[in-house]
């Protein structure tokens, strides 16, 4: 088991050996075009596939949006729900949603296989709306946890499938770039939450109106993507071949398919079972690449983001900052850092922008332990805190936000794709929820400088983990990719 691991390994690293040849056979392909055109002029026009990527991305809005819409009206909501004061209960309404989530990543891999990538956004759509009107009619606690509970698991069946579905309907040279937008999309989920709570304290029930309101971008998914085209590769998958010529067409222009088609057939193996077992992926020969995907995971939550996000308000408090203009900067920052990325992504690559990510990450948290060391009556101090908060926020938006989702799926072979992103996705919200249950004892029992300390070292433990394990993927085709990390056997 162990030899089929290390192969697996030699393997995936054979890609980064391959960057040179690959920019010499580019500037080859070059020579060929008439009238001095250069390479870029030969790719499919980016126009075509860009209103199917905007669909899909209104999933990771209602991400963003329902993660965000309770923070501002929890108060309300306890006094009118009768639980008013009661910790655990306010914690449930916002931990529920999680809970929920993890049961939809876990089911994402198999819907998305199973019913095709539009239908999959559709199902996700759906209990949320149900959700939404379930928290916005409920009466009592009860139904809040359930429709949290329905809403949580729409949160976790949609990411996972726009990521798989950007990634594989986006012509290559533009998929970092395409990929950000998810990113860009949570941002403004967010801020489009604490912009609707602003009237929550002055208008009687506003709450409700909060979670009704987010049934329209649901509503207007689940429409959306019946005129939206289905992945190529899925239908490919399932043997659908004119199908996947047509989508190719509407995603690509009629001069791409058939170039399109001829890299799909590259990596096509009929004596390859359809069925993907659970021990393939965490035992078998894409052990390593499912390995590498659930770290990046992991030390994304690990390096303390969610702690972050979550009790931020705090530390603007105490400088006497209104929560809702710290909120707004959060916002901010992790807008311009998502912003940058999208800009940059296709052009350095995901390997440098998470190593300049994580390690900006790391030194953000050492401001934090430095002003930890002063006294909270030091003005100083307490601005060098809110600094190192809104650094923190603005270099995680750079990379390690919006980098795994777009990565994992260009590495992942298309067989186990979407499989492999639900088990590391729901590393991703394991660790969420650990993380958001801890933070604050941690923090009574540890103390600022040495929960800070540990969240710069998981930062600094990233680094030389993606030094070491990960490869660049901008400009490949996902055919290229795979091929590269995972050979056909002899």
């Amino acid at each position: 088991m162990w030899d089929r691991k290390r192969e697996a390994f030699s393997t995936y690293k054979r890609l980064s050996l391959k960057d040179n040849s690959d920019s010499i056979d580019m500037e080859d392909n070059s020579a060929h075009l008439q009238n001095g055109k250069d390479f870029e002029a030969s790719n499919p026009s980016w126009s075509l596939s860009l209103p199917h990527v905007l669909v899909a991305t209104l999933t990771s809005f209602l991400f963003g949006y329902h993660l965000g819409v309770v923070n501002e009206p929890l108060e309300i909501i306890s006094a009118d729900l009768g639980f008013n004061g009661n910790t655990m209960a306010e914690g449930l309404v916002v931990s529920t949603c999680l809970g929920g989530a993890l049961i939809g990543s876990l089911l994402s891999g198999w819907i998305a296989d199973g019913v095709g990538r539009r239908r999959a956004f559709q199902l996700s759509a759906l209990p949320m709306i149900l959700g939404a009107g379930m928290s916005a009619m409920t009466k009592t606690l009860a139904g809040m946890l359930l429709g949290r509970l329905f809403v949580g698991t729409g949160m976790g069946l949609g990411p996972p499938v726009a990521s798989l579905y950007v990634t594989e309907i986006s012509p290559a040279f533009v998929r970092g770039t395409y990929g950000s937008f998810i990113q860009i999309a949570t941002c403004l989920g967010l801020m489009a939450a604490l912009l609707i709570g602003i009237p929550v304290k002055d208008i009687a029930d506003w709450w409700r109106t909060c979670f009704w309101v987010s049934t329209i971008p649901a509503a207007l998914l689940a429409l959306a993507m019946v005129f939206c085209a289905e992945s190529p590769h899925w239908l490919y998958k399932q043997g659908r071949t004119e199908e996947a010529e047509t989508e190719f067409e509407k995603l690509l222009g009629g001069s791409h398919v058939k170039s399109a088609l001829a890299e799909l057939s590259k990596f096509d193996r009929g004596d390859e079972p359809d069925d993907v077992k659970l021990s393939e992926l965490l035992f078998g020969r894409h052990f390593q690449v499912v390995f590498i995907g659930s770290t990046l995971f992991a030390l994304q939550q690990l390096s303390g983001i969610n702690a972050i996000f979550y009790f931020s308000s705090t530390v603007f408090k105490s400088v006497g900052v209104p929560s809702n203009l710290a909120n707004v900067c959060v916002g901010l920052s992790n807008l311009a850092g998502s912003i940058v990325a999208m800009l940059l992504m296709d052009r350095l690559g995901r390997k440098l922008l998470l190593l300049w990510s994580f390690s900006g990450m790391a030194v953000a948290m050492a401001v934090q332990v430095v002003a930890g060391s002063y006294h909270y009556s030091d003005s100083g101090a307490l601005y060098l805190s809110v600094g190192g908060t809104l650094m923190f926020v603005l270099m995680f938006a750079l990379g390690a936000g919006p980098v795994p989702g777009l990565l994992l799926p260009e590495i992942f072979p298309s067989r186990i794709r979407a499989k492999a992103m639900a088990i590391c996705m729901s590393v991703h919200w394991v660790i969420n929820f650990f993380v958001g249950l801890l933070f604050l004892q941690l923090l009574e029992k540890m103390g600022p400088q040495l929960l800070y300390s540990g969240f710069a070292t998981f930062c600094l433990i990233a680094v030389a983990f993606v030094k070491r394990n990960v490869v660049e993927t901008k400009g490949k085709s996902l055919q290229e990719i795979e091929i590269a990390l995972l050979p056909q056997d002899q």
